[in-house]
């Protein structure tokens, strides 16, 4: 007997695979996956928007790659590569990419990576801490990822950061294999740098540990860590030989929203509506009528992170030189608060979701990439200046550098320089050989680069004595009042003041 399907409630084998394949599930899987390739794609354009990516240290960051690959081939006399188990990841890709797909290339690739990580590694922190997809609070992260630390250049930090969060992600919940990935990727954050590492360390113990917390115990690794840096800073005051500098006062400046001040101090104003969004968010949330709204102890995780992270950097110096005879480990109060906005951010993911919400921070997201598109372009104009100038010489011509960005800026733009050396002169100012951090170093009188930071700081300060040895040496420099993106060059003499007719943009 024949039966029908209407009859017998079956479904033919065709009709029911459908049903399996565009399940809830499915559709929400395939919706999800949609949303991460467009918001990856939509938070890579400022990667590519200009000639370069203008962001601080990076300039001496691809141009030092280049170093790198010319030592290999014995092209850089008194240039020396060592191994360090720190402050190297981003370097490292920078050389692998750019022996592939050229320095160029190499540049847009490497950032990208970056950008991706520390982007996709706060959303899955965030994610991962609330249960719950933060999708509204996107724009708001896209301007955190491109903040003052990424605007800086301060690339190797800023990936370990980005890993660190898949790292904090991972042990979250205390589960064997999440604390096991954290494990595996602990080494690659420390490669990158030794500050994600030590977060990736601090943050996670506190978290596994946080569950087991009764009672008074609870306020154990808070007063911990507090204490740990007042320690530091007892410390620090006492040995004036570390030359310690502290930030400038007041200290609630450093509150992580500091991150969205790039350039000109008008992104100030987008700190500022950063910071009342996230204290009217909060207020409307926390209302009586809105309470309930989780696990009481796991909501106040996140508050507690954020107040240690911002009592620490209020502990600590802004620059520091244990060595004399090396670089300063700078800015460290300037990074750190970048810790303290991705904790504000995932506080913000416990909130309950509205609309409002996305539609703030998109407002807040189209006002501030269009002052750092504004800015970033001059750079570039700058960059383009100086490329013209350097791609007239003959190669393995010397030149310093005096370039500066107007006074009100906060970002530097001294290292445009470096980039547009590539391929056309070495940069004999160039700061990373000499401070002994970076994996390229400088022997004494090489003629590619100063081997003395304190030379190296004066070059581009414009306050160096030229000496015999140095020459030939040519000065790149801003000569124009009127276009302090305008650059010239000339020859420089035994005895003079490597600055001497260079402009200060105002």
């Amino acid at each position: 007997m024949q039966t029908e399907a209407g009859v017998t409630g079956e479904l033919p084998a065709e009709a029911s695979l459908r049903v399996v394949e565009d399940s809830p599930l499915k559709i929400q899987q395939k919706t999800e996956l949609g949303l991460v390739l467009l918001v990856s794609a939509a938070i890579l354009i400022p990667c590519f928007w200009q000639g370069h990516i203008q962001a601080g240290d990076l300039a001496s960051h691809v141009y030092n790659a280049w170093l790198a690959q010319l030592v290999g081939e014995g092209k850089a006399p008194g240039i020396y590569l060592v191994w360090q188990w720190n402050n190297v990841l981003f370097d490292l890709m920078l050389l692998k990419f750019g022996k592939v797909f050229g320095f160029a290339a190499a540049e847009k690739i490497a950032v990208s990576v970056c950008v991706l990580v520390f982007f996709w590694g706060a959303f899955t922190l965030a994610s991962v801490a609330t249960r719950r997809r933060p999708w509204l609070l996107a724009p708001g992260l896209a301007m955190l990822a491109y903040g003052y630390v990424f605007h800086m250049g301060f690339m190797n930090y800023y990936l370990s950061l980005g890993l660190a969060c898949f790292g904090l992600a991972a042990l979250w919940h205390g589960d064997w294999r999440g604390i096991l990935l954290a494990v595996v990727l602990a080494p690659l954050t420390l490669l990158a740098h030794p500050l994600g590492f030590l977060w990736l360390l601090a943050a996670g113990a506190y978290r596994l540990l946080w569950p087991r917390m009764k009672g008074w115990t609870e306020w154990l690794p808070p007063a911990a860590a507090i204490g740990i840096g007042l320690l530091v800073r007892w410390v620090l005051a006492r040995h004036p030989e570390y030359q310690p500098d502290w930030p400038d006062p007041p200290f609630f400046r450093w509150n992580g929203a500091d991150q969205f001040w790039v350039f000109r101090p008008v992104t100030r104003y987008v700190a500022l509506a950063m910071i009342v969004f996230v204290v009217v968010a909060t207020l409307l949330d926390l209302l009586p009528w809105r309470r309930g709204n989780g696990n009481a102890k796991e909501r106040r995780l996140f508050p507690e992170f954020y107040a240690v992270a911002f009592c620490l950097t209020s502990l600590l110096p802004e620059n520091i030189r244990p060595d004399e005879n090396a670089g300063w480990i700078g800015l460290l109060v300037a990074r750190l608060t970048l810790i303290s906005a991705i904790f504000a951010f995932c506080w913000l993911g416990t909130l309950r979701p509205r609309k409002w919400h996305l539609f703030a921070l998109g407002v807040c997201a189209a006002v501030y990439f269009t002052l750092v598109y504004r800015d970033t372009r001059l750079l570039d104009r700058m960059e383009k200046n100086a490329e013209s100038i350097t791609r007239a010489l003959p190669p393995g011509t010397r030149v310093v550098a005096t370039v500066s960005e107007p006074g009100s800026y906060r970002v530097v733009a001294l290292h445009l320089v470096d980039r547009a050396c590539i391929g056309h002169c070495f940069l004999y100012s160039n700061y990373e050989p000499p401070t002994r951090q970076f994996r390229v170093r400088a022997r004494e009188g090489s003629p590619v680069a100063s081997a003395s930071a304190e030379d190296s700081g004066d070059m581009e300060s414009g306050i160096y004595e030229v000496q015999d040895e140095d020459l030939p040496l040519k000065q790149v420099y801003q000569c124009d009042a009127a276009d302090w993106t305008k650059l010239c060059i000339r020859d420089l003499r035994a005895g003079e003041t490597n600055g001497a007719g260079a402009i200060r943009p105002e």
